[in-house]
C-alpha cells in the first residue's frame, strides 16, 4: 500500500524533467513554459496508454469472438505438435484459472485495477509506464467485458479461454496482457522509474 501511494502521489509536474532539459530557468524551478512543456508531453503519454490499451482489449475481443463462433464445442486444433494447442473452455477464475469459487470478488478488483490506472494516467510522464499501464488496461477491461456480459450472468460471467500450452494453465490475449505489463513494472520499479518520469533510489 505505501508503494502505491508513493506512486499515485507523485507530483504532477516532474521537477527533474523540467528542470533538466529547461533552459534559462532559475535554479529549484521552472518557468510557465516549460510547465507547459511537461503537460504536453503527459498528454503525449497518455495517448500511448489509451493506443495501447485500445489495441490490447480489440486484439482480445476479436479473438474471444472467433473462439466463441468457431472453436467452442470443436476438438482442439494443434498449432505447435500437442506443445500448443487452441482449445475453448470457460473460465469463471482469475488468470489461468485460479481461484474459481471468487469470480464477483475478481470483477470487483479488475475494477479497482482500472481505476487505479486512470488515477495513475494523469500523472504519467514516462513512456515505459505508459505501456505496461495500456497493457493492464486493456487486459482489465478485456476479461471484465467477459466477466459482465457473458453467461451466467453479470459479474459471474466466464472468460473466454483459448491459448493452450501442454501442461500449463489454458489462457487469452488479455491474461498474457497483463502478465507482460506487471513483468514491466516490475522491471520499471526495480530501475527506480515512476510514473512521473522521475527516478528515485531507495
Amino acid at each position: 500500500m505505501a508503494e502505491a501511494e508513493r506512486i499515485i502521489g507523485t507530483p504532477d509536474i516532474p521537477d527533474a524533467e523540467g528542470t533538466d532539459e529547461a533552459e534559462g530557468t532559475d535554479e529549484g524551478g521552472s518557468t510557465a513554459a516549460d510547465a507547459a512543456v511537461n503537460a504536453g508531453r503527459g498528454k503525449r503519454k497518455v495517448l500511448v496508454l489509451l493506443s495501447v490499451a485500445v489495441v490490447a482489449y480489440l486484439l482480445d475481443l476479436a479473438t474471444k469472438m472467433i473462439v466463441v463462433a468457431k472453436l467452442e464445442h470443436q476438438p482442439p486444433i494443434d498449432i505447435v505438435g500437442d506443445w500448443l494447442q487452441f482449445r475453448a473452455i470457460r473460465n469463471a477464475g482469475a488468470a489461468f484459472g485460479i481461484g474459481e469459487a471468487f469470480t464477483v470478488i475478481f470483477t470487483i478488483i479488475a475494477s479497482g485495477v482500472i481505476v487505479v490506472i486512470i488515477r495513475l494516467a494523469r500523472k504519467l510522464y514516462s513512456l515505459p509506464w505508459a505501456i505496461a499501464l495500456g497493457l493492464l488496461l486493456g487486459g482489465a477491461l478485456g476479461n471484465l467485458t467477459d466477466r459482465l456480459f457473458r453467461a451466467p450472468g453479470a459479474f459471474e460471467g466466464a472468460v473466454v479461454d483459448f491459448i493452450a500450452p501442454k501442461n500449463f494453465a489454458v489462457f487469452n490475449l488479455a491474461d498474457s496482457a497483463i502478465v507482460c505489463g506487471g513483468i514491466l513494472i516490475v522491471i520499471l520499479s526495480f530501475k527506480g522509474l515512476d510514473p512521473d518520469g522521475t527516478v528515485h533510489k531507495d
